[in-house]
C-alpha cells in the first residue's frame, strides 16, 4: 500500500485510478457473475479489474480473462464480456450473471411392489437397475459380467450374502454408470457369482446423486 501512495503522489492520472479501483473492489459480485470495472481511459487503451483481480492494460484488440477490448477513448471504453458488447465510461462497473449449470437428473417411480428400477448401462451396456440403498455397490452378476467382457476374476475376491447363502464374489470398477441423462465415473462394484437376478444400483452410486423421494416417485440429481 505505501509503494502505491508514492506512485499516487506523481501521477494525478494514476491516483484516480486507484481510487476507482478501490472502490470498485468494496463491491464483492457472487461467486456466480463476472464483473468489469473501468478505472482508467487513454485513446486505445484502457485499465479494467476482472472479478476484483489486479489492474490489467488493455489495447484494442485484446483479452484478458475473458475480457476483451474493441475501443477506448477519454471518453469510453468498448468491451466485451460473456459473449455481449457493453460501454463503460470511467469508473463504470457491470456485474455479468452467469447462469448456474444444470445438473442431470432423471425420475423413477415405483411398482407395483413399491421398488423402483431404472433403465441405465454399465460400461455401455444396456441394463435393468433396481434401486437398493441397502446394497454397499453397484452389483451384477458373473453372466453379465462376461458379457459386458469384464475380467473381473483378476480382481480382489470376497463373498456376498445373497437370498441363496453365501456365493463368490468380485470387487471391481466400472468406468462409466448410466441412468437416465446421469453418468457416474470410476464407480465400485462387485460382480456375484450366482444369485442375482438383477443388477442392484447400490450405493457406490446412489451416494454420489441428491435423492428425493415424493410418494411412488424418486428423483436422482447429480451432485458430481
Amino acid at each position: 500500500m505505501k509503494l502505491l501512495v508514492q506512485s499516487a503522489k506523481r501521477s494525478p492520472i494514476l491516483a484516480r485510478c486507484c481510487l476507482l479501483a478501490l472502490a470498485a473492489a468494496a463491491a464483492v459480485p457472487p461467486a456466480w457473475a463476472t464483473q468489469v470495472a473501468v478505472v482508467g481511459l487513454f485513446k486505445d487503451k484502457a485499465i479494467i479489474r476482472v472479478d476484483n483481480g489486479p489492474l490489467r492494460t488493455l489495447s484494442a484488440g485484446e483479452t484478458v480473462d475473458g475480457v476483451r477490448l474493441l475501443s477506448a477513448s477519454a471518453a469510453a471504453a468498448r468491451i466485451v464480456v460473456d459473449g455481449r458488447p457493453r460501454t463503460l465510461a470511467m469508473g463504470q462497473s457491470f456485474v455479468a450473471a452467469v447462469e448456474a449449470p444444470t445438473r442431470p437428473s432423471v425420475s423413477l417411480f415405483a411398482d407395483g411392489r413399491g421398488q423402483f428400477t431404472a433403465a441405465g448401462a454399465i460400461d455401455g451396456h444396456p441394463v435393468r437397475f433396481l434401486v437398493d440403498t441397502g446394497a454397499t455397490s453397484v452389483a451384477i452378476d458373473a453372466q453379465l459380467a462376461r458379457r459386458i467382457g469384464l475380467d473381473y476374476r483378476r480382481t480382489a475376491a470376497g463373498a456376498v450374502n445373497t437370498a441363496g447363502g453365501v456365493v463368490p464374489a468380485w470387487y471391481v470398477t466400472f468406468a462409466t454408470v448410466k441412468v437416465g441423462p446421469i453418468t457416474a465415473y470410476q464407480v465400485e462394484g462387485v460382480v456375484v457369482e450366482s444369485g442375482l437376478a438383477t443388477p442392484l444400483l447400490g450405493m457406490s452410486f446412489l451416494k454420489r446423486m441428491d435423492m428425493k423421494r415424493d410418494g411412488q416417485a424418486m428423483v436422482l440429481t447429480q451432485r458430481y
